[in-house]
């Protein structure tokens, strides 16, 4: 309960007469006051009844009058005075001062004031600005001003004409061309393309070359990119594990979508629900593996409902942040503390994604099984020579007729060395309790060397010559036994050629119908070249011994006996061998040729469908109250009772929706200028910061959903606006006045992120790949020796070919082992989604950069390029080299420096020659006449080119 001294209540009275309100200006409750309420005392009097204290209520208007059980009124409008919240702010009774020392500091002075004033003002709440849809905003009056090429210029300059500042002048063509090209490809222009545009002198080059841009097949790599880490897209399914996912379609559908144009609404249903559309294409159904990219839990001893139900929590977080800029998260063990998002809300937004078919399962069901082109055609390649070969094999094995296969046959006795029992059938176990091969009274094969097609159950293959005929497997252990398998078989060498008379195989009996696993089984007699000179086929086996009798001498081979005998004699032949061979191996090569497996969205049945519980305080295992699948009461309703997926993602496109336009359009402003009008892109609520610029945001709002949702269109109103075109050099003044360039006094300037300074290097280098889509490729990277800590999981099998130098998008994302030099520059791991990267700068990424193998084979080809295409003077490459890292020409000092480097480096590598053979130039035919020193010296010279600040720099 809320209580005060009468000493704390009459000094507050006291200052009051000290306080001028006429002489206020007027309080803004979203700008001014709501910060302080939401930073300060929201935790403990907002949203969340369970936090609340002394029953107050600061985040509604009507609550915040209300009177208290001390007797007291929070806030009294037009008197602050008797406002018991400024009392509770202000006092110095440390008992009574509000927040209390353990939720924070005190009020400033200037909080304190800019609450007085409010109150005194009659203390008007205000909804939180991004709550209520955007309205197209009126063009402010900036005068006659020739500045502007677009409405964003004239809201940044009527900011500015507010402040008492100037733009700064527009960009040079080179800066320009670098600065866009790396924006909407993520890769620099080529020397021939900065050349062109300088001396394009049409008034729409500008324009042509942005338009260009947009439809480069490159812009949906670079802008894919960005929507990947939304998407928490990776090769892998996570935690301790992390074993490889197949999910790349995922990414060529982003790809192709931005590529492509497609309309952001059809990209948002789609990716939610694109199963649930009217009969899906493959394409639609690929594009629910958004809500796929989930981790599963696969470590024995876990609880699949307990990891399911972590990625449906997953899933409604990263929808909503994505969308919608709320940190929904915070609403699943409690009510939101600032935001009005209840825990029963949360849960019914978790009831629509709780019914699909997916669990925490290693196999990823449900799947969709695609073929590429290249798959299919390389399936069908095989197939063919397949059908071939088998017509070769066929014409050359059958016999002409069962008469002329017996005059080709000798009649018995039978001499042989091996006994081989076989059974050419699929999928199957041999098991022999003894076999015996007896010539006139004499069992040859009693303790002679044996041999299986395998071992399983510790049943070796001697036990079938021990003297034991019990079949009893388990009780006597005298049974062989091979692991299930094609074609088993077993072999008793008798040592020397020996004349056959009978054999006796007995069978394994320890259960009823166990013997008839021998059924089909063959004989076969081999000599000392192990050449087949009798064979039979028993087509069943007797339930203790079946015996064989052997043709004796002069007595004919039956019908049977000569067609097997032909036919093992047939496939001994070399040619039949070669033949079986490579069929063999074709068919081993086309059982590996499967479908692209892809997990994606399905709906559980309507009878399957889950009930969904509040869990409390997250538990999943404690459940509370049934709910029905629901959207924000704080937002516009959805005009269905219980809505799927499908009916969620049209709420999230509606056009009454007033966030998902507003934070998109922040997104995509945030990667061209390096942070958004909103910087706190992940959080549009309460505790998020205020746009610096309100009504542009709005302008880009409206504009891009009356655009049909285009991105592209969005995209280029922004690039083509003289704010963006500004130079991003900057003077003492605009540092001191706008040191962030939030008033966007400036171009935007800052580090390039992993992805592109990856792919700069290789592209300077003329090493990069143009090849799109397809598999993930695991390009070089230095060794970690993680194998031996963490076992073979950990090994990384570098690509090869043009899939070493593949673009950064395609590289394979293992969660747990993130690839290394994307790592030290600020690349996420993608466990959960990610809406803005942090960029830093420490000395791992410069020893990255110089030493990375990537990084030191680019500099090897950048010097190769450089030797090849600079000229012949040291000038004139070195002038190169710059140009083509910077899009500009090195200045006089820049060119001695150079110069100085590139002398120095020589004089070094002229007394190593072994330690400069290591940094030669690539390719081979760039050598030329090149000493080893002189082409080490140009691969360091291209490595320093390429960790110039402005080289790794986007201005």
């Amino acid at each position: 309960m809320l209580r005060v001294t009468t000493i704390l209540r009459n000094t507050v009275t006291l200052t009051a007469v000290m306080v001028s309100t006429a002489a206020c200006q007027e309080i803004d409750f979203t700008r001014d006051i709501r910060p302080i309420l939401s930073g300060k005392c929201y935790a403990c009097h907002g949203p969340d009844p369970e936090t609340r204290e002394a029953g107050l209520r600061l985040d509604q208007e009507d609550a915040s009058r209300q009177t208290l059980d001390s007797g007291e009124t929070a806030i009294v409008p037009n008197d602050w005075s008797k406002s018991e919240l400024v009392v509770r702010v202000t006092t110095s009774d440390e008992f009574s001062r509000m927040p209390p020392p353990e939720h924070g500091a005190a009020l400033s002075e200037k909080e304190v004031d800019l609450l007085k004033r409010w109150i005194e003002q009659g203390a008007a709440y205000a909804r939180h600005w991004s709550f209520d849809p955007p309205q197209r905003p009126k063009l402010p009056d900036v005068g006659q001003s020739n500045w502007p090429r677009n409405p964003i210029d004239t809201f940044v300059l009527a900011r500015l004409n507010r402040e008492g500042l100037s733009p700064s002048p527009m960009a040079d063509r080179t800066t320009l061309i670098r600065r866009v090209s790396l924006d909407l490809t993520g890769l620099p222009p080529s020397p021939d393309e900065v050349e062109g545009f300088i001396n394009d002198n049409s008034p729409d080059a500008y324009e042509r070359l942005v338009d260009r841009l947009l439809s480069s097949p490159r812009f949906g790599e670079r802008w894919g990119r960005t929507w990947l880490d939304l998407a928490r897209y990776a090769d892998s399914a996570g935690y301790a594990d992390d074993p490889p996912r197949e999910i790349w379609k995922d990414r060529d559908w982003v790809i192709n979508a931005i590529n492509d144009g497609m309309p952001f609404d059809q990209f948002t249903i789609e990716q939610i629900a694109g199963d649930l559309l009217p009969d899906p294409t493959d394409d639609q159904l690929i594009a629910t593996a958004f809500h796929r990219n989930t981790m599963t839990n696969s470590e024995g001893g876990t609880d699949d409902e307990e990891f399911r139900s972590a990625a449906i929590v997953d899933r409604v977080n990263t929808t909503l942040q994505t969308w919608m800029g709320l940190t929904m998260g915070c609403a699943q063990c409690h009510t939101h503390k600032y935001d009005p998002i209840t825990q029963t809300e949360y849960y019914q937004v978790y009831a629509i994604f709780n019914q699909t078919e997916d669990a925490d399962r290693r196999d990823e069901a449900p799947v969709l099984e695609t073929w590429t082109p290249e798959l299919l055609a390389r399936k069908q390649r095989i197939s063919d020579r397949i059908r071939s070969l088998q017509k070769q094999l066929d014409e050359s094995s059958s016999p002409n007729n069962s008469e002329q296969a017996a005059a080709k046959v000798p009649a018995g006795p039978v001499v042989a060395r091996y006994v081989r029992i076989e059974l050419p059938e699929k999928d199957q176990f041999l098991s022999l309790a003894e076999v015996e091969v007896f010539s006139g009274d004499e069992n040859l094969a009693l303790n002679k060397p044996a041999t299986q097609s395998s071992t399983a159950y510790d049943a070796p293959p001697e036990l079938a010559v021990d003297g034991n005929s019990s079949g009893a497997f388990f009780a006597e252990k005298s049974t062989t036994h091979t692991e299930k398998e094609n074609s088993p078989w077993w072999m008793v060498d008798l040592k020397r050629d020996s004349e056959i008379d009978l054999i006796k195989v007995w069978n394994r009996n320890d259960s009823p119908t166990i013997f008839q696993r021998l059924n089909g089984f063959r004989v076969v007699l081999l000599d000392q070249e192990k050449q087949p000179v009798w064979a039979k086929t028993i087509s069943k086996a007797a339930e203790f011994d079946t015996t064989i009798q052997i043709p004796k001498t002069g007595t004919p081979f039956s019908e049977d006996e000569v067609h097997d005998l032909t036919a093992l004699q047939q496939q001994s032949s070399p040619r039949i061998k070669a033949l079986q061979k490579e069929i063999d191996q074709l068919r081993k090569q086309q059982a590996k040729i499967s479908p692209i497996k892809t997990p994606v969205m399905r709906e559980l049945p309507a009878e399957k469908q889950r009930t969904t519980h509040i869990q409390i305080r997250g538990n999943f295992l404690d459940l509370g109250d049934e709910v029905q699948a629901g959207v924000l009461n704080e937002f516009h309703p959805i005009d269905v009772e219980t809505p799927n997926r499908l009916d969620f993602a049209r709420w999230l496109m509606s056009p009454e929706n007033p966030l998902t336009s507003r934070v998109l359009a922040n997104r995509h402003w945030e990667v061209l200028f390096g942070r958004g009008l909103v910087e706190t892109s992940e959080d549009f609520g309460m505790q998020g910061e205020l746009p610096s610029h309100p009504e542009l945001l709005d302008l880009l709002a409206t504009r891009f959903v009356e655009s049909d949702w285009s991105q592209k269109d969005l995209i280029r109103l922004i690039v083509t606006s003289a704010t963006y075109r500004q130079s991003s050099d900057t003077t003492p003044d605009l540092i001191e006045r706008d040191p962030a360039n939030r008033l966007l006094t400036r171009g935007p300037r800052f580090r390039l992120s992993a992805e592109l300074i990856r792919d700069q290097a290789l592209s300077l280098s003329g090493l990069l790949s143009d090849k799109m889509l397809g598999p993930s490729v695991n390009p070089p990277r230095p060794k970690l020796g993680l194998r031996a800590a963490f076992g073979g999981s950990t090994d990384w099998e570098t690509s090869t070919g043009e899939d070493k130098f593949r673009r950064g998008i395609y590289t394979t994302w293992r969660r747990s082992i993130p690839y290394p030099s994307m790592d030290a520059f600020d690349a996420p791991s993608r466990e959960v989604c990610t809406v803005r990267r942090i960029r830093t700068n420490t000395p791992l990424q410069a020893l990255v950069t110089l030493n990375d193998p990537v990084y030191v084979e680019a500099a090897q080809a950048l010097a190769g390029r450089i030797l090849t295409e600079g000229g012949d003077k040291l000038e004139d490459r070195l002038a190169y080299g710059f140009r083509l890292c910077t899009a500009r020409s090195p200045n006089p000092s820049e060119l001695e420096v150079l110069t100085r480097t590139f002398r120095l480096v020589q004089s070094q590598f002229e007394s190593k020659e072994q330690e400069a053979a290591k940094l030669r130039v690539i390719p081979a035919t760039a050598e030329s006449e090149a000493s080893f020193a002189e082409q080490a010296s140009w691969t360091t010279l291209a490595n320093v080119l390429l960790n110039l600040d402005e080289t790794l720099t986007r201005r």
